[in-house]
């Protein structure tokens, strides 16, 4: 049972950490849908503020990229906390200090047009210091907008 309740616990602040403690995931209007087992879904709606072609009203690159980016180290985190059973819920949130981005690697499919964006992180790899991770964005009808994979230090 306490086992359980660690794990709700990690997701609550897997919550609070990702949507209100990062100031720049708030200015992107992230927020996180689900967090299960090693996959985690971000969604964030079209403003005004996130559009990188004037014209056409695409979404900006660099919010694509980050976007996969949060995602993947938001996977690469959960996916430690769960790994380490055998540390406290405090060593396990302080986990978070050792969070860092490794290598990101973006494609962009298409362009990002859409009302909502969604970005979902899947584990490819857990080690002892690094995590690998796969990242989609859809936008609200399901088209692939961009694909990422990242490395992130996790110890």
């Amino acid at each position: 049972m306490e086992e359980l309740l660690q794990l709700e616990d990690i997701d609550r602040v897997v919550h609070r950490i990702f949507e209100d403690k990062i100031p720049f995931n708030r200015l992107l209007g992230l927020k996180v849908m689900s967090v299960e087992d090693a996959t985690t879904r971000l969604r964030f709606d079209m403003r005004d503020n996130l559009v990188g072609h004037f014209v056409h009203r695409f979404l900006h690159g660099g919010v694509t990229s980050a976007a996969l980016d949060v995602s993947g180290g938001m996977t690469a985190l959960v996916s430690v906390l769960k790994k380490l059973t055998h540390l406290s819920f405090e060593e396990k949130v302080m986990r978070f200090n050792n969070l860092g981005t490794i290598d990101l690697r973006v494609d962009y499919l298409r362009p990002g047009h859409g009302e909502y964006f969604i970005a979902t992180g899947y584990v490819l790899r857990t080690g002892n210091k690094v995590a690998v991770t796969r990242m989609e964005l859809h936008n609200d009808e399901g088209t692939l907008i961009a694909v990422g994979t990242g490395a992130y230090t996790i110890s």
